[in-house]
């Protein structure tokens, strides 16, 4: 089953997709897209991190998530998150269009649970520059292409999960 956790900063996001595969036998792998360019980027992640247990293995990968997927085998896996992925991808002048593909394929291929996060962001004001708007145009389409392939969307709103489509919704 994939899972698509979206919402703004700050949502209960992370939290909840991580309840979501501690539902699950362990153990569980989470595949983190972050990386630390900052002292409060790296409180962050620490924070994150700590709030997991040992049933967790963490995978850092800034770039390469089709990659990691596919290295997952059979354990349920959260990827946290599709956003940050998306701007290292862009700011590293990658193919998108390629690098989303590649994702669809391991995603298809998984043989365990995916749970993914990512931010929505088509709800602020247009950004001010060209990049801001593409970033959030992309991501908007990255949610697109997620979201029709997922059994299940969750949109978190101020620490609530709100169901926007579900496994039964696809029942004929």
């Amino acid at each position: 089953m994939l899972t698509l956790v979206l919402g703004g900063a700050r949502s209960g996001k992370s939290r909840y997709a991580e309840s979501l595969i501690a539902k699950l036998p362990p153990p569980w792998v989470y595949i983190a897209t972050a990386e630390a360019g900052d002292a409060e980027m790296a409180a962050r992640i620490a924070a994150h991190r700590a709030r997991r247990g040992p049933d967790w293995r963490t995978v850092e990968t800034p770039r390469d998530l089709a990659g990691a997927l596919a290295a997952c085998d059979a354990a349920p896996v959260l990827v946290d998150c599709l956003t940050l992925w998306l701007s290292n991808l862009m700011l590293a002048n990658a193919e998108i269009d390629a690098e989303t593909v590649r994702l669809e394929d391991a995603l298809a291929a998984a043989k365990a649970a995916v749970v993914l996060v990512a931010n929505e962001v088509g709800s602020g004001i247009v950004p001010e520059h060209a990049l801001g708007r593409r970033f959030r145009d992309l991501q908007g389409v990255l949610n697109q292409r997620m979201a029709a392939r997922a059994d299940r969307v969750i949109l978190m709103v101020a620490g609530l999960p709100l169901t926007v489509k579900s496994a039964e919704d696809l029942s004929p």
